[in-house]
This record gives structure tokens, sequence and C-alpha cells, in this order.
């Protein structure tokens, strides 16, 4: 599969989010794909999955079996967790008996069998999110594409998509993913992307800015978030201005660490209305750094916003 000369922009004179893409995505390859928040990740992954069309470019060699898991699943849905499963199944072509085995092997795999006759609206978001990655791997997809499918699981769930992203690639499968936690499938990548400024470079390599693109250009949006990406932050010691990110969190097991031994030395705030989370606010190209930790000791992430947004 191949992207060529690929652009993505909102409508006729909106901003451009990506620019003069060139990627190409062998079978069987695993590849990450990397940047700060707001920056186009998700745009570039709903472009590799279909789900959304270049405004320039091209983009051949899609396999026919694609699958997907977004960054926000739309559980609210009127099925039970397997009823969803068996259509989604019955949509690629699996028969009806077919799809509604695979979807209880997939639920219990990944931890959720117990909620197989639960309404979706019901199940909570990190059951959810169980049904939405066994969606992904009903079909044995031939391209995997994972936009922080990792996010919401508990330890069990992590290491089993873990163990069927390694079980597709090894099945000659092409798989591109974003996740929070740097160390995440570390070493096994056969590429990492990273995509900043409008430009899509591979890691170590310079990444020129698209033409009219930079990294404080406000207004450029996200479709997986709606909201535009950071505008400049504020102005920190030695001049000058860099986009920054507010991280909501809540329920952690744990006290918080103080801010000098969280990766990017975050601002902490509690949230608004004393409801009990805490506001995190770090540096756009750290914060993926603070997440993972945030993950890794299990607290839970209720939104990330990049600072001076407008929506």
């Amino acid at each position: 599969m191949r992207l060529e000369r690929v652009g993505r922009r909102h409508g006729l004179r909106g901003a451009w989010i990506l620019r003069e893409v060139d990627l190409d995505l062998p079978a069987g390859s695993l590849v990450r794909i990397v940047g700060a928040n707001g920056t186009g990740k998700s745009t570039l992954l709903r472009l590799v999955a279909g789900v959304d069309a270049p405004t320039t470019g091209r983009v051949t060699g899609r396999p026919p079996r694609t699958a997907y898991v977004p960054e926000r699943f739309p559980a609210a849905l009127p099925f039970t967790a397997a009823d969803y499963l068996v259509h989604l199944g019955r949509i690629q072509g699996i028969g009806t008996a077919a799809a509604r085995a695979g979807a209880g092997e997939w639920l219990e795999r990944f931890g959720a069998g117990e909620h197989a006759r639960t309404p979706m609206a019901e199940l909570s978001k990190g059951t959810s999110q169980k049904v939405a990655v066994a969606q992904a791997f009903l079909g044995d997809p031939s391209l995997l594409v994972l936009d922080e499918a990792w996010t919401g699981l508990d330890t069990g769930a992590r290491a089993e998509l873990d163990a069927a992203v390694r079980s597709r690639r090894a099945a000659g499968g092409t798989v591109v993913f974003v996740d929070h936690d740097p160390r995440r499938l570390e070493g096994e990548p056969s590429a990492v992307y990273e995509v900043r400024e409008g430009r899509v470079g591979e890691t170590g390599h310079p990444v020129a800015p698209a033409p009219g693109l930079t990294a404080a250009t406000p207004g450029l949006t996200s479709p997986a978030s709606g909201s535009a990406d950071p505008a400049p932050g504020p102005v920190r010691a030695g001049g000058g201005s860099r986009p920054r990110v507010r991280i909501t969190v809540s329920g952690g097991p744990h006290a918080l660490p103080p801010p000098e031994r969280l990766p990017g030395g975050p601002v902490v705030a509690p949230g608004p209305d004393g409801d009990g989370t805490i506001v995190l606010t770090v540096d756009a190209d750290r914060s993926d750094a603070l997440l993972g930790a945030l993950l890794a000791d299990s607290w839970h992430i209720h939104q990330l916003a990049p600072e001076g947004v407008r929506v």
C-alpha cells in the first residue's frame, strides 16, 4: 500500500492538516505513528484506513479487508455487544454462525465475554473499548489501523491486543498504530514515522514543514478531536512560545507524583468546580510521555485539550 503526495484539508478553503505525504506500507509491516497531540496523527490514520479521502494525491494498494479502531468509539448503539459484532461481521461478508462464533471468541480473549448480551449503551468505557478492538479482528484484516486502541483497556486486555497485533503481522497483515505509551511494542515496529508541521517523515530524518504550515499556526483542526491544533502557548523563559496541552485525569490508585517527577514537569491544578479531577498542563511535545506515565499508573484520562483551542 502506498500514499503518494497525499494532502488533507477541511473544505475548499479550510486549513491544511497534512501536505505532500509519501508513505510506503509493505505487507507484513508494523508501523508506528508518533507526534505531538493535534498534529494530524488521527487524520493520517483515517486516510490510511480509507475513512477519509485525500484532498490531493492518491492512495493505492489498500487491501480490500481493512479494519479500523477509532480514537473515540460510539458506544451508545442499539445492539448488545455480541449482536453488534455479528452485525459488523455480516457487513464484512462473514456468515451469521461464523460471525457469532468469532464474536464470542474475541470477547472472551479481551476479557469481555460476560458482557456479550449486555446492551452497548450500558457498557463501561473500558468494556466498550474491548468491543471496539474485538470488531477489528473479526474478519482477519490484511490492514489493521489502531488509533490509541490500548487506551482504556486493563492490563490483561492490553497484553492480549499486543499478542493479536503480533499474530496479524505474522500472518502477513500490515498494522499501523498510534499509542500514548512510548513502550508499546517497543523495538518491534519496522518503521516509525513522525507527523510534524503538516509533514510525515521517518523518525531520525528531518521533516521539512509544509508550505504555509508551522508548529505555531493556529486553527489547524483534527477531525478526530473536532478541535483546533494548539495555538501558541505561553511565553517561556528564554523567549518564544510552544504549544501546550491540558490533560484532565482522575482516579489514580496512588497520589499523583510531584510535577518534577512527571515527564515534562507539568503544571498541576485542581479540576473545575471541585469535581475531583486534576488538570495537568504540559508542552505538547512531552504530552505523549506524560500520558504514558499516567496510564501506566492506572489514572483515568478524561480529556486532552490544546491550550488556546478555538471551537
